[in-house]
């Protein structure tokens, strides 16, 4: 597993606070995490695996602007589009190496909130806020989640409409699709427990971010 860098040129860092929320969620599934602004973006794609419970299973991207916005003309032209990927996945002139930019550079071309899509079927569309900045303290944790909602949406559920129509089947055992969806929530999740949508373990999230990073 890769090791996150802890410095940049000058040997100086930052500790951000970032709060992530999936967009379009209601009720609202979102993290709040403590970051190092030196991390490789394909390190923060490895923790917002880890946090929403994804499976790394599907492409993902960066980009610095919401990705499905109206582009504005500059100058009457209308700018490149740039997003992150992993390096071996950039084809287009646009695209550019995940590995090769930190957070901090990101949030830098943004204006204060940037964008991660996870699955480009179901389209899991995350904005990266940028709250607050301080310089960071050696031997801290580089990523460390402080607070959230809710668990995040499961695999291949459809995108938001999937994944609203199987949680209402569950929450009814009259339901004509209840067994079926039951059935196949626990082979995703390998439980038979109770899916509880609302269930957020932060514990357990810490303990995989520090297996990860």
């Amino acid at each position: 597993m890769e090791k996150v860098a802890t410095g940049g040129a000058d040997g100086a860092d930052s500790t951000l606070v970032v709060r992530v929320e999936l967009v379009d969620s209601e009720p609202a599934i979102w993290r709040q995490f403590e970051l190092r602004g030196s991390m490789a973006l394909s390190q923060v794609h490895q923790v917002l695996q880890a946090a929403f419970g994804w499976d790394d299973a599907h492409l993902h991207r960066f980009t610095a602007d919401d990705p499905f916005a109206p582009l504005r003309p500059v100058a009457g032209e209308i700018p490149e589009f740039v997003q992150w990927l992993p390096g071996q996945e950039c084809e287009e002139p646009g695209e550019r190496p995940e590995e090769d930019c930190t957070l901090d550079q990101l949030f830098a071309v943004g204006s204060g909130a940037v964008f991660y899509e996870y699955d480009f079927g179901d389209s899991w569309l995350h904005r990266l806020e940028l709250m607050s900045r301080r310089p960071a303290n050696a031997g801290t944790a580089p990523a460390r989640l402080i607070d959230g909602a809710r668990r995040g949406p499961l695999e291949d559920s459809g995108g938001f409409p999937g994944y609203e129509e199987i949680m209402d089947a569950l929450a009814d055992p009259s339901h004509p699709d209840y067994a079926e969806h039951s059935a196949w929530v626990a082979e995703i999740t390998g439980s038979d427990e109770p899916f509880d949508p609302a269930f957020l373990d932060i514990p357990a999230v810490n303990l995989a971010l520090a297996d990860r990073l």
